[in-house]
C-alpha cells in the first residue's frame, strides 16, 4: 500500500475513477432502458444486478489483463484489392458489441415510433420482458462496455507502479457512485420519452464508435484508407451538448 503515498498514484486514481464514471454512463443508459420494460417492482433489482455484474466483469478482466493485451495479434487476415484487415480477439468483441448495440437501439426506437408497448393490455404489444431476459441482455452489454473500459484503464496506467491495484480501486469507487445514482437516472430516463429517444440515439453513436474502434484495432484499410478510431472526447461532448439543449427544451415546455 506504499503506492498510495505517491502523488502520481492519487492523480491516476482520481482521473481513472472519473473516466470510469463517464464510460459507465453508457452502461447506465442501456440498463435503464432495458430494465424499464419490467414491472416497476423489478426495475430496481434489475439495475442493481446489472451494475454488480458490470463490476464483476471489470475486475475479472483486470486480472486477465495480460491475456487481453495478447489478443492484439490477428488470428485471421483478409487481403483484397479494396479491403485489408487482420482480425484480432479485441476487435471481434468490440465489433460484435457495436452491432448488438445498433440492433438493440434501432429495434427500441422502432417499437417506440410504432407505438408498440410491452403490456398485456396494449393492442400492439410484444411479449412482456422477464427479469431473466433483461439480465441476459444486460450481461451481454456489460461484457462489451467492461472490455472497452479495461482497455482504456490499461492505457492510462501503463508504467505506473501498482497499476492493477489502482485500476481495481477506481472501478470499485466508480461503481459505488453509479449504484447510488442509477435508480434516479433510470426513473428520469423512463419518465421522459424525449430523453429516452435521445439516449437510444446516443447508443447508436456508441455502437458505431465500437465498430470503428474494432476496425482500427484490426488495422483495417478500405480502398487504401486506414480506418481510424473516433476520439471518445468528441462523442461525449456531442452527448453533453445534446442533453444541454434538451434540458432547455424541457424547461421551455414546463413554462
Amino acid at each position: 500500500m506504499e503506492i498510495f503515498l505517491l502523488v502520481d498514484t492519487w492523480v491516476a486514481l482520481l482521473t481513472l475513477t472519473f473516466l470510469e464514471i463517464i464510460l459507465g454512463i453508457d452502461n447506465i443508459i442501456f440498463i435503464s432502458i432495458t430494465a424499464g420494460k419490467l414491472p416497476s417492482n423489478q426495475i430496481k433489482k434489475a439495475t442493481r444486478i446489472g451494475l454488480l455484474l458490470a463490476l464483476v466483469f471489470r475486475i475479472i478482466l483486470l486480472f486477465g489483463v495480460s491475456y487481453l493485451i495478447s489478443m492484439k495479434e490477428p488470428f485471421f487476415s483478409i487481403d483484397l484489392s479494396w479491403l485489408k484487415i487482420g482480425i484480432t480477439g479485441q476487435s471481434v468483441i468490440l465489433i460484435l458489441g457495436g452491432l448488438f448495440l445498433l440492433y438493440k437501439s434501432t429495434s427500441e426506437i422502432r417499437d417506440k415510433v410504432e407505438g408498440i408497448e410491452y403490456s398485456k393490455n396494449s393492442i400492439t404489444k410484444k411479449k412482456p420482458s422477464t427479469l431473466k431476459m433483461v439480465i441476459i441482455q444486460i450481461v451481454m452489454v456489460d461484457i462489451v462496455f467492461s472490455f472497452d473500459s479495461v482497455l482504456t484503464a490499461v492505457g492510462m496506467t501503463n508504467g505506473i507502479p501498482g497499476a492493477l491495484i489502482i485500476m481495481i480501486t477506481a472501478v470499485i469507487i466508480s461503481m459505488i457512485i453509479m449504484m447510488i445514482f442509477v435508480v434516479p437516472v433510470s426513473t428520469f430516463v423512463n419518465e421522459h420519452p424525449t430523453i429516452q429517444m435521445l439516449a437510444l440515439s446516443f447508443l447508436i453513436l456508441i455502437g458505431f464508435m465500437l465498430i470503428t474502434e474494432g476496425a482500427h484495432l484490426s488495422n483495417a484499410e478500405i480502398f487504401h484508407q486506414h480506418v481510424g478510431a473516433i476520439p471518445k472526447g468528441y462523442l461525449y461532448f456531442a452527448i453533453a451538448f445534446s442533453l444541454g439543449v434538451e434540458a432547455l427544451n424541457m424547461k421551455v415546455r414546463k413554462k
